[in-house]
């Protein structure tokens, strides 16, 4: 994780302000899924990709998606996530069923198991973010991010 006054402004090193933006992106990312691998850990009892396809499930109602849609938003190979869906489904988080039409076809969608324990553990998990960002991000690169975040926004002006 870096400290805040190693991160650097738009204005340092020649990169253009889409790369050094990306590569912003990029390195908060990856402060927060290693601060959140062991909270969805002992929060869920999933692995941290597993953690993804029911956070990706989550954003649906009541439906589910197919296993190609979510391989794509992903960006997984399907084999890996047919065995991710499996361990889900032995958790009894997500169920399989087939597309009706289509004999390739497979949806999943949550169960309310699934869905019950995303919801309950869902403040926790916001928290770390936000945490992992407070500590990854400089001033500015937090400001710019609260506008995208309208939870963190609300944080920053009481602080």
């Amino acid at each position: 994780m870096a400290d805040q006054s190693e991160c650097p402004s738009l204005s340092d090193g020649i990169l253009p302000p889409e790369l050094h933006a990306w590569m912003l992106l990029l390195a908060a990312t990856g402060a927060v899924e290693q601060e959140l691998r062991s909270v969805v850990k002992e929060r869920l009892d999933v692995s941290h990709d597993e953690f993804l396809v029911l956070c990706l499930l989550g954003t649906r109602p009541m439906d589910g998606l197919r296993m190609t849609k979510i391989a794509e938003h992903l960006g997984r190979p399907k084999t890996r996530l047919t065995y991710q869906i499996a361990c889900l489904q032995h958790a009894n988080l997500v169920t399989r069923k087939s597309v009706c039409g289509d004999k390739r076809g497979v949806e999943v969608a949550l169960t309310e198991k699934g869905r019950r324990l995303l919801s309950e553990a869902s403040d926790s998990l916001a928290h770390t973010v936000r945490e992992a960002l407070a500590r990854f991000m400089g001033p500015d690169q937090r400001g710019a991010l609260c506008a995208l975040l309208p939870d963190l926004a609300e944080e920053a002006k009481q602080e």
